[in-house]
């Protein structure tokens, strides 16, 4: 028998569930505070959106695009966050595309606890790179995901390629 390691899931599997109103930290809010880029997963800092390796993806390259100010839904940001909010979303394509040269993507919102937020009280973007035949029995049968990459090197690889660029657009 093969033995799968996700350590990494544990943390997940095992920390308190955020709930609207139980006086928990939002981590959305919490992390853009630190210092600490890799650390906190944190790719690229905007104005009013920043961009996030996601501490437990769906997939490898899973980011998440999430404004500075706590809105639950994209009718509460400002004309200049969505514009932003966009610009984000398609720089974080762009990273994981030099990169990781997925087949696909999907990108979207979970709006709402019903809709699958899990921290419903500030709205973030999914960018997921998927590859052919990148689910398996794993997730239906085994309730478990495999990553082929530790999330602080795919932070590094996608970290160079945004400020990369990054640096181009400003050039």
């Amino acid at each position: 028998m093969d033995l799968l390691h996700s350590y990494w899931r544990m943390e997940y599997i095992t920390s308190p569930k955020e709930k609207e109103g139980d006086g928990h930290e939002n981590p959305f809010v919490r992390l853009p505070q630190t210092e600490n880029d890799r650390e906190a997963l944190i790719l690229y800092r905007g104005t009013h959106i920043y961009l996030i390796l996601n501490r437990y993806p769906y997939n490898p390259g899973h980011l998440l695009a999430i404004p500075y100010r706590e809105v639950p839904d994209i009718c509460d940001l400002t004309e200049e966050e969505r514009n932003e909010l966009m610009e984000v979303i398609v720089l974080g394509k762009r990273c994981v595309d030099t990169t990781m040269h997925p087949d696909g993507f999907n990108i979207g919102f979970n709006l709402g606890s019903s809709a699958g937020a899990g921290i419903p009280k500030h709205l973030h973007a999914h960018i997921v790179p998927r590859w052919n035949g990148d689910t398996n029995f794993m997730p239906v049968i085994g309730k478990t995901r495999t990553l082929p990459q530790a999330l602080d090197a795919t932070w590094e690889k996608l970290k160079a390629a945004c400020v990369q660029l990054t640096d181009k657009n400003h050039a």
